[in-house]
């Protein structure tokens, strides 16, 4: 994504970006990562939206208890010190922050069955959770409500 955002986000000019990232590379998708590489990219990005004249929403990342593709991964505390520390950036950096994670977790701080069948990509039921979720962020970085 990092790699991308200047042809994919910069040169479209929007008003706001929605970033949602991380859990691939938590997954280990493209190799190994740390939560700093990950920290760094999403910083990276946020920030070069932001010397654009270009709003930041910073989402959490999705529960994932597991990966089906990459068992043994212990995904879900790697998120939850991603979102943290996604959290304390956006609120440092005066970035709105969207929280999925709170609205879509079970107990194992997974995604429940009912909102994904591979316990990472959301069904139509997961993204009806993150839809005004997401319009609420937009809409706060943009000064339209107070959320």
């Amino acid at each position: 994504m990092v790699l991308r955002f200047r042809q994919d986000v910069i040169q479209l000019k929007p008003k706001v970006v929605v970033i949602l990232a991380g859990i691939n590379d938590i997954a280990g998708n493209t190799g190994p990562e740390t939560l700093e590489q990950i920290e760094s990219n999403l910083a990276s990005m946020a920030d070069l939206a932001t010397t654009n004249q270009i709003r930041v929403v910073l989402c959490s990342v999705l529960p994932a208890f597991d990966f089906p593709w990459n068992p043994g991964m212990t995904s879900a505390p790697k998120v939850l010190a991603l979102n943290e520390w996604i959290k304390a950036y956006a609120a440092q950096k005066g970035y709105v922050y969207v929280d999925y994670h709170t609205a879509m977790k079970d107990q194992r701080d997974g995604l429940p069955p009912a909102l994904s069948k591979d316990g990472v990509h959301p069904l139509p039921a997961g993204y009806a959770i993150m839809t005004p979720l997401a319009e609420a962020g937009i809409e706060k970085a943009l000064g339209i409500s107070d959320h």
